[in-house]
């Protein structure tokens, strides 16, 4: 089964460096009163996700379940397969020469076997896969360390240093807890002492001390992002599945509901992530893998998701919607991200925004979250009932977000923009401040090309060498030289929003993206225009003290055509558009540069840039941009 190469993206999805802040404030000790009473909600014996072994009955309906079809003959190539190696090596190649890939694959491969093998001995029950699954359990516990090479750049973790769990440490666990929760006695006592030996000094020890300032913070546990939530969420789980004292899974319940909240605080009020869909997906998964895990655990008397701070950014998987299955390529996402099937179904169920009953849709993540879902109950309890995201069908707009999505759905092919405001220190940020992103029928031909494949220059201090994450990889202007500078003082500022059933225009000044002290005026304005005709124009208004060279730009993975000396047709796939440049009859050069960079979604976007021949003092660049009709 190919559980955990789903996983893996989202390890390579990853934020660079575990940071360490000040220890937990004693404002903020967990309530003596609070830890009692979630005691008294907690059952006498810890549970994962779905049924122990034992449960023959629950297990042989898992087996009718399409998502599990392969799971035994997976698990029968991998039992007489040796385990992949794992030398320092690899886990040093990182501090060497910045790739992360290799060892993480390696690492995924061997992850991996806990999750088949252990789903095949559950659905089967003859003891053929446990060999290989307490083999493979031995030598994770042997690692060195659970945490990923990427987050572990002063190799203090490698070298015994300190223990400061991440991503990959608190994901292990996670999955160790469910498989015990599973199997129980059918592993040996040994192993089963040795999971809760590893997971506790690994994991659950450090982060009770961190909470209880006996250990610096890791910057996870306050982080308004999905490390937070993924962290944090893997934790509660991972002591409601594994600890057997009451007591300590009160702890980590109380620690968890209050410090998971702070990953709700990385989406703007009106529910926009600036990580993009596939980090949604990542991270308030997670943040519902706690929901979950709690609201089992207490009988319902805890659920995070009954909470207004969670409303908005659960909404965000339907908002984000451009077209019918196509979401933006925002900031690090991978062109092509959509919202998790099984995700969206839940959440729209307990917020009352679907009525339909039965199993929740199946899609393999890995073993607690793949149970979650696939034993959920068929008719969740509804926090909300809610009739409607309360958005225009020909539009959503995250006024806090600074992000407007325009559709119309009247053309053949459909036609849609994604257009962007925002600044330049969002989580997982690129330099767009700007930036737009345009959709006709099924391709972007004018495109946010994502994100990079991560390596050590990604999260750095290089990070903006990148032609891609820098604003040279955006539609956004070049002046006098100099891209937009980074920081939350590069900030889309809102001028004007004006939008009606005919059109919508969106009216931002982006100057403060530039540091060029000769720049007095950019504003940037955005007609999405409806009906026979669509067509988007994008007008710059410019300023400047004193004559300076100007450029802007488009990007796109499509073929490029000149048609004339101020039209192209750009092509993707089946889907075309005329782009018409007006200049105030200011000359101006047409040169395109393949962007050589390692792309997430494999495809090398083309940068199309505008030059101005002349150094101006003002003057308007306008695109005008309409799909060709099928």
């Amino acid at each position: 089964m190919k559980i955990f190469r789903r996983l893996a993206p989202a390890l390579l999805l990853s934020f660079a460096c575990l940071v360490s802040v000040g220890a937990l404030r004693a404002a903020e000790t967990l309530d003596t009163n609070r830890l009692q009473q979630i005691a008294q909600w907690l059952p006498a014996q810890p549970a994962g996700f779905g049924a122990p072994i034992t449960d023959r009955a629950a297990w042989a309906k898992m087996a009718t379940l399409p998502l599990f079809a392969d799971t035994v003959a997976d698990a029968e190539k991998l039992r007489t397969k040796a385990l992949p190696d794992q030398p320092d090596s690899l886990f040093l190649e990182f501090s060497q020469n910045g790739n992360r890939t290799r060892f993480q694959k390696v690492a995924s491969n061997r992850r991996n076997r806990i999750v088949t093998l252990t789903l095949a001995e559950a659905l089967e029950n003859r003891g053929r896969f446990l060999p290989a699954l307490e083999q493979t359990i031995a030598a994770l516990c042997a690692e060195k360390t659970w945490v990923l090479p990427a987050h572990d750049r002063s190799l203090a973790n490698f070298k015994g240093k300190e223990i400061v769990p991440d991503l990959g440490a608190t994901g292990l666990a996670t999955e160790l807890a469910q498989m015990d929760f599973i199997l129980g006695d059918k592993l040996s006592p040994a192993t089963r002492k040795l999971i809760r030996d590893q997971v506790r000094r690994r994991v659950l020890e450090p982060f009770r001390a961190m909470v209880e300032g006996r250990q610096r913070e890791a910057f996870w546990l306050r982080a308004k992002m999905n490390w937070n939530a993924v962290c944090v969420g893997n934790i509660v789980f991972t002591a409601l599945a594994l600890e057997p004292s009451v007591a300590d899974r009160a702890f980590y319940s109380a620690a968890g509901e209050r410090l998971i909240r702070n990953s709700l605080m990385g989406f703007t009020p009106d529910g926009y992530c600036a990580e993009g869909i596939g980090y949604w997906n990542y991270g308030y998964g997670h943040d519902i893998l706690a929901t979950e895990a709690l609201r089992r655990a207490t009988g319902g008397k805890i659920d995070l998701l009954n909470d207004e701070a969670a409303i908005q950014p659960a909404l965000f998987c339907l908002r984000s919607e451009v077209l019918p299955g196509i979401y933006p390529s925002i900031a690090d996402c991978t062109p092509g991200s959509k919202p998790a099937a099984d995700l969206t179904a839940y959440l729209t169920r307990r917020l009352g925004l679907s009525q339909e009953t039965g199993p929740l849709p199946q899609e393999m993540k890995g073993l607690a979250l793949s149970l979650m879902f696939a034993s959920a109950p068929e008719n969740l309890p509804r926090v909300r009932q809610l009739k409607t995201t309360n958005d225009n069908p020909l539009r959503s707009f995250f006024p806090f977000g600074g992000v407007l999505i325009s559709r119309t759905t009247e053309s053949n092919p459909a036609f849609a923009v994604a257009l962007k405001g925002g600044h330049n220190d969002e989580p997982h940020n690129h330099n767009d401040v700007g930036s737009f992103g345009v959709y006709v029928g099924a391709a972007q031909v004018i495109c946010d090309p994502g994100g990079e494949v991560y390596t050590a220059r990604t999260f750095s201090g290089k990070r903006y060498d990148s032609t891609v994450l820098s604003s040279y990889g955006h539609a956004v202007p070049v002046i006098g030289g100099q891209l937009q500078r980074t920081g939350r003082a590069a900030q889309a500022v809102i001028l004007e929003t004006n939008f009606t059933a005919a059109a919508d225009v969106f009216k931002l000044d982006i100057r403060s993206a530039y540091a060029v002290p000769a720049l007095q005026k950019l504003e940037r304005t955005f007609t999405f225009q409806r009906g026979a005709n669509p067509s988007l124009e994008v007008r710059d208004e410019i300023q400047l003290s004193q004559p300076t060279a100007f450029e802007t730009a488009l990007v796109t993975w499509g073929k490029v055509q000149k048609l004339e000396a101020n039209r192209l047709q750009i092509t993707d796939g089946d889907s075309s558009a005329i782009v018409t440049i007006a200049t105030e009859g200011q000359p101006f050069e047409l040169k395109q540069e393949v962007l050589d960079e390692d792309m997430l979604c494999k495809r090398q976007p083309t940068r199309l840039g505008f030059v101005f021949k002349n150094k101006i003092t003002s003057g308007n660049f306008i695109f005008k941009i309409e799909p060709v009709k099928k």
